[in-house]
């Protein structure tokens, strides 16, 4: 007797996006289901269906068989078969579905069917259009298939068009998949839960979330959901990760889990590199564990993905702790993971360290890519040591890395990092003589180079080149310059570059807002200060100690001591403390009004903290 749905069940079948709660369990699953490949053994039951029928007006087989040599190794084939045959009748259905048989390859079946449909007007009957569809698709060669069905308009056999739905899915042609399930969908045919779960994850590798819950609504709508498996939830969770939705990913391997069932590795390292992204590294550490007891051992690409998680956000210690304890257990690196690392090493300054991995990967037989080269270059820039910078970059050439944008940008920022910034532009010139082209981080590094040295102009003039390059700019294309205009009091002008960043669905860093306060305060705009300070507050965005320094003086000095107060009040109830030098300048400020009022306002101060 079969078992009744599940709560889980039940809610995925109303809302796919939603999760159950965590008492919830995973009923109707298997763990039997595989992602394989039953095309040809389709195809060929299918065959042999179609053989039993042309058991009448069977054609010449030595006909069938030269005509298969013929149009097999004679290149212009058209031209005198008519003559070598003239009272041969080519257009008769049973001949023409021998040589299907015959013929071991589909595309001169096709070749020959075109001949027909121009020689004889040839109508090809419904079971001569089946065959060759099939073979097409047995073939893999969906867009022949595709292009058969558009010229011949004949509607394939349910069977048939579910097998090239597969064929279109492992072609990664998943919009063309979707309107073929729509079309069995019309028709009443349901695939199997094998041909949707191939669908899913063709949409997952071709980063298409949106059709991912289009496919699993439509399963939703036509029932297909009392048939999900492991396999299928493996795919909704690797979906909520792409959506930046790990919490719900993680809630649904839980699912499993306590149902006994377990997700393939492709599951687990989607949700540990979207907790790595959210630095949730407890939930990394419980992941990885629950890989291990669930005999789905890590292995060196699941922490190939800690490590490069770990870098990505700072963390190039822990990453380099993680990469020496692999070593130990007996892990081998391959060249991506010493690349990584090398790299994170750079960032930290340890050149020396950086070079002893970069001789350990040569000696084990790993040889330098240009990735690796660039992040050994930047780190010979970021310690000043320009020449052996220059060298590597020979080297890196005289191995067969050719110049490339990559290089070109390493070089750039390593020049912008020692102040160099007309040597930058020359090379930033020499781009496009070269046919290598500018991306944002070219734009960027420059921009940022510049804005160090007080070019405001020359920044200003690179964004717009980048603007009208048609690149979409980052909050780094802006922020140097939103800073260095701020710095010297073209606060308008800061203000105006904040308000374009923010009409291109740019959101600005924290530290930004720093910048105009400050800027601000510069210019004795306190009262401005104060209203910029609290709509920062209330976009959850938290100032900088110095902000609140700045503008507390700036207040006070304006003879706004209310305001000022007000101030200190949210700089307190952040955590910060008062310096000592900023209680003198209040306690001085507020004896101007008169002793009384000072003592009051101490006391409130003393209160407040």
């Amino acid at each position: 007797m079969a078992r009744a749905p599940s709560f889980f069940i039940t809610c995925l079948r109303q809302n796919p996006r939603t999760v159950p709660n965590s008492n919830a369990h995973i009923r109707n699953l298997t763990v039997d289901s595989k992602e394989t490949n039953f095309i040809t053994k389709e195809f060929r039951e299918n065959q042999n269906k179609e053989l039993s029928t042309d058991t009448t007006n069977q054609p010449n087989l030595d006909i069938v068989k030269q005509v298969c040599k013929i149009i097999r190794t004679i290149p212009r084939w058209e031209e005198t078969l008519l003559s070598n045959f003239p009272s041969f009748n080519f257009s008769d259905p049973p001949f023409f579905r021998e040589l299907l048989r015959q013929q071991g390859n589909v595309f001169f079946c096709l070749r020959f069917f075109h001949w027909l449909r121009s020689e004889y007007e040839f109508l090809p009957d419904l079971n001569s259009c089946n065959m060759l569809f099939d073979k097409l698709v047995e073939a893999k060669a969906c867009k022949a298939a595709r292009n058969f069905l558009d010229q011949t308009g004949f509607s394939p056999e349910p069977a048939s068009l579910e097998r090239y739905l597969r064929c279109l899915c492992e072609d990664g042609l998943v919009e063309e998949a979707v309107d073929v399930f729509s079309i069995l969908n019309e028709i009443g045919y349901h695939p199997s839960i094998v041909t949707w779960n191939l669908a899913l994850l063709a949409c997952l590798k071709d980063s298409r979330n949106d059709l991912v819950w289009k496919l699993y609504q439509d399963m939703v709508d036509s029932g297909v959901t009392v048939d999900i498996d492991v396999a299928t939830v493996g795919c909704l969770i690797q979906a909520f990760c792409n959506d930046g939705e790990a919490s719900k990913g993680y809630e649904l391997l839980q699912q499993l889990l306590e149902d006994g069932l377990v997700p393939d590795t492709v599951a687990f390292h989607r949700l540990i590199a979207a907790f790595c992204k959210t630095r949730n590294y407890g939930r990394v550490s419980e992941l990885l564990h629950t890989m291990i007891a669930t005999n789905r051992a890590p292995d060196i690409y699941t922490y190939q993905e800690v490590i490069n998680g770990l870098c990505k956000n700072r963390k190039w210690l822990e990453g380099y702790r993680i990469f020496n304890d692999l070593k130990d257990r007996g892990y081998a690196p391959d060249r991506v993971m010493y690349t990584t690392m090398i790299h994170g090493l750079c960032k930290m300054g340890r050149l020396g360290d950086s070079r002893k991995l970069w001789f350990e990967m040569i000696n084990k037989g790993m040889l330098p890519n240009e990735y690796t080269y660039n992040a050994l270059l930047y780190g010979f820039y970021k310690v000043h040591d320009l020449e052996e910078a220059e060298e590597l970059y020979k080297e890196m050439l005289n191995k067969g890395y050719g110049e490339n944008t990559v290089s070109y940008n390493t070089r750039i920022a390593g020049f912008c990092l020692h102040g160099r910034t007309d040597e930058a532009y020359r090379l930033f010139e020499e781009m496009p003589k070269k046919g290598i082209v500018h991306d944002l981080i070219t734009f960027n590094n420059l921009i940022q180079g510049f804005c160090m040295e007080g070019k405001i102009v020359e920044s200003l003039y690179l964004l717009h080149e980048l603007l009208a390059q048609g690149l979409q700019p980052s909050t780094s294309s802006y922020t140097p310059i939103i800073k260095k205009l701020c710095h010297v009091g073209r606060m308008q002008e800061a203000k105006d570059l904040l308000n374009d960043m923010q009409s291109r669905g740019l959101e600005p860093k924290g530290y930004t807002h720093d910048h105009i306060i400050a800027g601000l305060c510069e210019q004795g705009y306190a009262a401005e200060g104060k209203e910029w300070l609290i709509e920062m507050l209330k976009s959850r965005l938290k100032p900088r100690q110095n902000t609140f320094e700045k503008l507390v003086r700036c207040l006070s000095q304006s003879d706004r001591l209310d305001d000022s107060l007000l101030v200190l009040d949210f700089m307190f109830r952040i955590g910060y403390e008062l310096k000592e030098s900023i209680c003198h300048s209040l306690v001085t400020n507020f004896c101007k009004v008169n002793t009384d009022y000072a003592e009051s306002c101490l006391a409130e101060v003393l209160e407040l903290k």
